[in-house]
């Protein structure tokens, strides 16, 4: 048994947030249908590594989802659409604001033919709002979140992550936000629409970063691997060339690796009791504890501090992922059969559940792969799929 078997979701975003809320429901059983344009695709079948010009990226993007290609723009289009809206759950677009409503496919629409169904609105900046209709990507979200100016080295630039890191926040917000508004249908009887900006989730991640601008005038600065909120915290590097990195988040941890590194006369300092206060003597902090680490190799380091229950990890790289025996015995990877490309190892999904737990069936699937399976199923005929492929309205 699978939790979400009796959910069916449209799939009709592109790129990461969207998509990636689709294929969390989709990892744990939901019939996740993606509607992609018939000659255009998602857009994140281009993105990232490809083998053979399959995109890898996709491929895990789009996991658990049958793969049905269909012109909106067009009316005999839109109809599919409404058709498969007047038996499905959830609908995720993150179209502009107005598309939907152009196509005729607007959220009332919708939902007086089917008053159950959840319409999920993904997009950059929301529905209303100066910036509602401009072009909204992660990238901006992390710049304007603040994210990107509290990232980085205090005497360079504000830095911005090397992945979709707004896009997957907003897509786990997402997938949180429907199955709160399945959870409400259960007890009212009556879908709704979900109006979320990929500017906002991103924000929560942050701290009370406004709280404290509101109470003191607090504006967060850059502090490279540093924490404003504790210390010692960093990344340190060990004789043999090895990165580490340390968290004293909780006061018997601070004081425990303080203690191994020989300094136990900081612990009895009055500073030392509040993460505010260590922060206030970071270098002094950071000196004792680099210095000792620079003296051993990594291998004696770990140790050393799983001796006395400290916190420390070393910096992996994917290479490392690869071998690690935790990620191993969590079951992290798995390795799948594919279609197209015969076989593919990637993360498994998120969580596990003891008694529903999630799978991932197959990979993201060729452009149009279950067209004609999907428009079996609304009762379009033989004569008619074909008719609609002639005419390109599908693929």
């Amino acid at each position: 048994m699978t939790s979400l078997a009796d959910l069916r979701v449209i799939d009709a975003a592109t790129l990461f947030a969207g998509p990636s809320a689709a294929m969390m429901l989709g990892d744990f059983g939901a019939d996740v249908i993606k509607i992609e344009h018939p000659r255009r695709g998602d857009p994140s079948r281009g993105h990232g590594a490809s083998v053979n010009g399959v995109g890898l990226w996709w491929k895990t993007l789009s996991r658990n989802k049958r793969t049905a290609a269909v012109d909106l723009s067009r009316e005999e289009g839109q109809e599919i659409l409404r058709r498969l809206a007047e038996g499905s759950d959830v609908l995720i677009e993150n179209f502009r604001p107005g598309t939907l409503e152009r196509w005729n496919l607007a959220p009332d629409e919708l939902m007086k033919l089917n008053p159950r169904l959840i319409v999920a609105r993904m997009t950059g900046f929301g529905q209303t709002g100066p910036m509602a209709r401009q072009p909204g990507f992660g990238t901006l979200a992390e710049a304007m979140s603040g994210f990107a100016a509290m990232t980085g080295q205090p005497d360079g630039p504000p830095t911005l992550p090397p992945l979709a890191l707004a896009d997957g926040i907003a897509g786990l917000a997402m997938s949180y936000a429907i199955m709160v508004a399945v959870h409400a249908r259960e007890r009212t009887g009556r879908g709704q629409v979900i109006d979320m900006a990929i500017i906002e989730p991103i924000l929560g991640l942050l701290g009370p970063q406004m709280t404290a601008y509101k109470a003191l005038g607090v504006v967060p600065r850059r502090t490279g691997n540093r924490s404003s909120s504790n210390a010692p915290r960093n990344t340190y590097r060990t004789r043999d060339g090895r990165w580490l990195a340390i968290s004293t988040s909780a006061q018997p941890i601070a004081e425990r690796v303080i203690t191994l590194v020989g300094r136990p006369d900081l612990v009895e300092q009055p500073w030392f009791a509040t993460g505010h206060g260590r922060v206030q003597h970071v270098d002094e902090l950071d000196e004792a504890v680099g210095s000792w680490i620079a003296e051993r190799d990594a291998a004696e380091v770990i140790a050393r501090f799983e001796e006395v229950q400290a916190a420390v990890a070393p910096i992996y790289d994917v290479t490392d992922l690869a071998e690690d025996p935790q990620y191993a015995a969590l079951g992290t990877f798995v390795e799948l059969p594919d279609e197209e490309l015969g076989s593919l190892t990637m993360q498994n999904v998120m969580f596990r559940l003891s008694h529903t737990p999630g799978e991932i069936r197959w990979p993201g699937r060729s452009l149009g792969r279950d067209t004609d399976e999907v428009l079996a199923e609304l009762d379009y005929t033989g004569e008619r799929i074909a008719a609609l492929r002639e005419a390109g309205v599908i693929a």
